[in-house]
């Protein structure tokens, strides 16, 4: 199987947006693969979020011969319906967005298209009374990976402070935030957890200055909740000697190639793995199983969420905190620890 990957401008009716076509391999020569848009309100290149829907994107086309299209809308809010609006008018099978700035947009939109799948990812509209029964929402559950990072970060801690930074404070940024103060406070009650909202995804000189900032207050862990913002944060992390969480991916290992200084203060990432979750329902779109017009809240039992754990883990965290962590994920998956959340 083959992927072949190409990128070009699109048309003005596009505004500029970016276009990366994915084209998967004829599983016949007679068969045409399903057609799908993933439109990014943003841009790739951002080590977490985006990116990690995009990888699932790049899974898809290789794992289950779809044809697929990233159009990259900018950062530009005024872009954005425009750029779903011309994906659903395109004719592609499947469209998918993700987070609460699309959902609305992605609304108004399915009942122009009722044959066109949607998928949306990180939010979901109301569905009672049969409304939208042509998108599958997927929400995840990220406080009960968070907790783990939480408790984590307060056993590691020096000082005992802690400091998050937020891209906004929408309710998926905020379900972080819930778990890993919760976790925090498990292992350590008299931890302090600093906060600083960004607004917005795209600065990572606004993340990076208010990481520097926290660092002054006393912290010694920061854990941005803020996509491309938070890279600035990370960095200051890296400059300061100070220790880091990841956010959406595992961005110790998506560092480590190319800047391994800042992949070895990484400890973990809270991962929210929105590409695995994108090829699952591709998959059962495919084979006529997905639960269309219904959300899906997807959490640790699921494989959704869940820590990083790799080399430079075990090399910060020591043995015994590890198996800790271990203990308390499986409590959290039996109920026997009932994890805060802000989702529905």
């Amino acid at each position: 199987m083959t992927l072949k990957i190409s990128r070009r401008r699109v048309t003005q009716a596009m505004l500029g947006s970016a276009v990366l076509t994915l084209t998967g391999a004829r599983i016949a020569a007679a068969q045409s693969p399903m057609s799908v848009a993933l439109v990014v309100h943003g841009t790739l290149g951002d080590k977490s979020f985006f990116d990690s829907a995009a990888a699932g994107m790049a899974r898809a086309t290789a794992e289950l011969g779809v044809d697929v299209t990233i159009i990259e809308a900018g950062l530009d809010r005024g872009r954005w319906q425009p750029a779903l609006d011309d994906a659903a008018d395109q004719g592609f099978d499947v469209v998918i967005a993700g987070t609460w700035e699309m959902n609305g947009f992605m609304q108004e939109l399915s009942g122009d298209f009722p044959d066109t799948k949607f998928i949306l990812f990180d939010d979901a509209p109301d569905f009672s009374d049969g409304a939208f029964p042509n998108i599958l929402a997927i929400t995840y559950r990220t406080s009960t990976a968070a907790y783990l990072a939480g408790y984590a970060a307060a056993k590691l801690s020096e000082t005992g402070r802690l400091g998050t930074i937020l891209g906004v404070e929408g309710a998926t940024i905020l379900e972080f935030v819930v778990g890993f103060e919760q976790g925090a406070r498990a292992a350590n009650p008299d931890v302090e957890v600093l906060q600083a909202v960004a607004g917005t995804f795209g600065d990572p000189a606004r993340g990076k200055e208010l990481a520097l900032a926290q660092f002054g207050q006393g912290v010694d862990i920061v854990f941005p909740i803020a996509g491309g913002t938070g890279i600035g944060a990370l960095q200051a992390a890296r400059d300061e000697g100070k220790l880091a969480i990841g956010v959406d991916s595992d961005q110790a290992e998506i560092f480590a190639p190319t800047d391994p200084e800042q992949a070895a203060v990484i400890f973990t990432s809270v991962e929210k793995r929105v590409g695995d979750s994108l090829v699952t329902a591709l998959e059962q779109t495919i084979d006529g199983t997905a639960p269309y017009g219904t959300a899906l809240l997807l959490g640790l039992a699921d494989g959704a969420v869940g820590i990083s754990r790799n080399s430079f883990f075990e090399a910060i965290v020591p043995e015994d905190l590890r198996a800790e962590l271990d203990a308390i994920e499986a409590q959290i998956i039996s109920g026997e620890i009932v994890v805060d959340t802000v989702m529905q």
